[in-house]
């Protein structure tokens, strides 16, 4: 059984900084795992994605436009933990972010080429100008 915790987020002002981590366990065959948010209002969309097989390399990762540049997706093989390292925050960052995993259950999103339906119970980003 799949299992994503997710954990790290909080309050910051503009252009501060936070990491979020999300502890997978049971993801076995979820190649992919990603980060995703959902504002208020808004529909839930992709931030960034790593694959666990290619990380390190220039294709193994996948971030939104929105970010790019600002955040950092990364995986710790040993602990199999996430990392979304987030510098340079806005408001517009301000939403519930979720850990994802590849493959699951219909109901989920597709984001870089890849079908999230795993999901984490999410951590709350704040970011106030």
């Amino acid at each position: 059984q799949v299992h994503l915790m997710e954990s790290g987020g909080g309050s910051v002002q503009a252009g501060g900084s936070l990491r979020l981590s999300c502890e997978a366990t049971g993801a076995t065959y979820s190649n992919w795992l990603g980060w995703f948010r959902q504002a208020p209002g808004k529909e839930r969309e992709g931030v960034a994605s790593i694959s666990r097989r290619a990380a390190g390399s220039s294709d193994g990762t996948v971030y939104s436009d929105s970010v790019k540049g600002r955040f950092t997706i990364s995986f710790d093989n040993a602990k199999n933990t996430l990392h979304l390292q987030m510098n340079g925050l806005k408001p517009e960052d301000t939403a519930m972010y979720y850990c994802a995993g590849e493959w699951g259950p219909p109901g989920g999103r597709n984001f870089g080429g890849a079908y999230f339906g795993y999901w984490g119970q999410g951590t709350q980003v704040t970011v106030s100008s």
